[in-house]
């Protein structure tokens, strides 16, 4: 690697991609936020101009109405929509990381020529379901079911629960295309197969159960909780073979958990710069607040786990092939250890800011109740130990390496 490579931006495409959308949050994102936090309202036509700007199919191929960038890409979209809004980030990640890019990776080309062009421009919002009322981090646990019917349909039965973008309006209004998750069988060892199911709104059966409300934070994105009541499934709308969906399930969540941890690095870097600005600004006892002990240590750790958690995320991505799965090791590393730094981050933001920090003007409140979602959704932190403990105990030479 030569002196000045820059892990985070790798070429000057993706030194051109953070530009246009550290700019467009800057004009866009930035003065929405507070108000659309504050009111638990989802920003749909800002949303929909994440595809004018090609973001919604960020790892999409251009003939499908994308744009057919990386890993590291994906990292930059989600670490700089962070920065200002990791609500309304949440609801993109669920539709362009979890729906769009699971669909270009798995789907036959039918289904992608068919929906890919409505999900990458906005027209339809879209979502994954996978955490059900009862079954969350063990998904292979789950209930909802598929069963097939003699004329090659499925009947698809069950309830998904905590599903971001699962409503799309302050009605019932459910996402316009989810991919569904659903247990079809067990193979000879008696383990559970998987089958993932494109259910489009306007199915019979298909509804919203309710839109979870009083979140502690991501308010700015909306949550709900998705009902299949007998919804009839046509075959082309089965995605890859039946059964084998838990291979490509795991392979999109290492895509998911480097996006998550990208938005602890935006939260992170916005925390730092409002407690840096504020150590300079603030006097006690007739000095700048800086020049305490006690703030230093704020600051100083929170730039040490800031560069830590920012060299782990970029280079994790790099080293990701979103077309093979394989890099569950250090996906599920890097959002172990920076969502929880993003969030002692914003806990020593709102400290170094005092009263002013407790408040909704000072941002940093907000952040520090949006980055505890990180440590549960997307796989909590104790199903993050337990993966990497096993993966070591299985195989140590990444330790030596």
């Amino acid at each position: 690697m030569e002196p000045g490579f820059d892990l985070a931006n790798p070429t000057e495409e993706h030194r051109m991609l953070r530009d246009m959308v550290r700019n467009f949050v800057q004009e866009e994102v930035e003065p929405q936020a507070h108000e659309h936090d504050r009111h638990e309202k989802f920003n749909a036509d800002l949303f929909r101009k994440l595809g004018d700007l090609g973001l919604l199919g960020i790892t999409i191929g251009e003939e499908y109405g994308g744009v057919g960038m990386d890993a590291t890409a994906v990292a930059i979209v989600n670490e700089e929509l962070s920065y200002s809004d990791p609500g309304f980030c949440l609801a993109y990640l669920a539709h362009a990381q979890l729906m769009v890019n699971n669909l270009a990776y798995n789907g036959d080309e039918d289904q992608k020529g068919r929906i890919l062009p409505l999900v990458c421009s906005g027209e339809w919002i879209g979502c994954m379901g996978m955490s059900e009322p009862g079954h969350g981090t063990d998904v292979l646990g789950m209930t909802t079911s598929a069963s097939p019917l003699e004329d090659g349909t499925w009947l698809l039965n069950g309830r998904k629960m905590w599903i971001t973008n699962g409503v799309i309006d302050d009605g019932s209004t459910p996402a316009d295309v989810c991919m569904v998750y659903a247990k079809t069988g067990q193979d000879d060892d008696g383990r559970q197969q998987i089958t993932t199911f494109i259910v489009e709104r306007g199915m019979e059966g298909y509804s919203v159960g309710q839109k979870i409300l009083d979140k502690l934070g991501m308010r700015a994105s909306n949550t709900a909780e998705l009902v299949f009541d007998d919804v009839k499934i046509p075959s082309e709308n089965v995605v890859g073979k039946p059964g084998e969906s838990t291979i490509h399930m795991m392979r999109n969540l290492e895509i998911e958990r480097i996006a998550l941890a990208a938005m602890a690095v935006g939260i992170s870097r916005r925390c730092l710069s409002i407690m840096n600005q504020y150590a300079s600004e603030r006097e006690a006892f007739g000095r700048q607040i800086r020049e305490f002990g006690q703030i230093q240590r704020h600051i100083a750790e929170s730039w040490a786990e800031y560069r830590a958690m920012r060299a782990y995320v970029y280079d994790t991505a790099l080293n990701t092939r979103l077309s093979e799965s394989g890099n569950r090791l250090d996906s599920d590393g890097v959002k172990l250890y920076s969502t929880t730094a993003a969030k002692n981050i914003a806990d020593r933001a709102i400290q170094v800011l005092g009263g002013y920090g407790y408040v909704g003007e000072y941002v940093v409140e907000r952040l520090w109740r949006d980055s505890k979602l990180l440590e549960i959704g997307g796989g909590t932190l104790e199903s993050h130990q337990k993966n990497i403990a096993r993966d070591l105990g299985r195989d140590s030479t990444p330790i030596n390496n």
